[in-house]
């Protein structure tokens, strides 16, 4: 019976192969992503300018109000009028800054996403075609020794065509 157990135990053993991979790396190799980074760069700069040109505005508003406030030109009804309207552009501009983040992180997804889902394939085609039963990526942290694992960054990367 133990021979039996050990047996089994020796041959489950053998049969498993663990890999490893550093995501990170094969991520900065894939060409698609200077693109990609320039592309989000290009979008967060568009947002900017925006969010920059209404908090111009406000600065400007703000400043014209001062002005007329200290002339004494405006009434009470008038002067709470323009503060409220200050008050509504600056909620606008934190409502925008909320906004802005949102579309960032989707327009990051949208741009990240196919060449993501392509490492993907790539790692889980090299992990069935060489029998591999996990391959961890080391650029979690997630593993502690690999001396009986593989590095399968080249093979990875020779499935991208990188």
């Amino acid at each position: 019976m133990f021979s039996l157990l050990f047996s089994i135990a020796a041959f489950t053993g053998q049969a498993q192969k663990y890999a490893y991979l550093n995501s990170s790396e094969i991520i900065m190799m894939h060409p698609d992503v200077k693109a990609a980074d320039q592309k989000l760069i290009n979008f967060q700069g568009e947002l900017m300018k925006k969010g920059e040109g209404m908090a111009k505005k406000l600065e400007a508003d703000y400043n014209a109000y001062v002005i007329e406030a200290n002339s004494g030109t405006l009434s009470q009804v008038q002067m709470q009028g323009m503060e409220a309207s200050l008050g509504t552009q600056q909620e606008a501009i934190r409502q925008f800054e909320v906004e802005m983040k949102q579309k960032v992180l989707i327009k990051r997804e949208e741009l990240y996403k196919p060449i993501l889902d392509q490492i993907q394939k790539a790692v889980e085609d090299v992990g069935a075609e060489n029998g591999y039963m996990m391959i961890f990526d080391t650029s979690t942290g997630g593993i502690l020794h690999a001396a009986d694992s593989d590095n399968i960054l080249d093979k990875v990367r020779l499935k991208l065509n990188l």
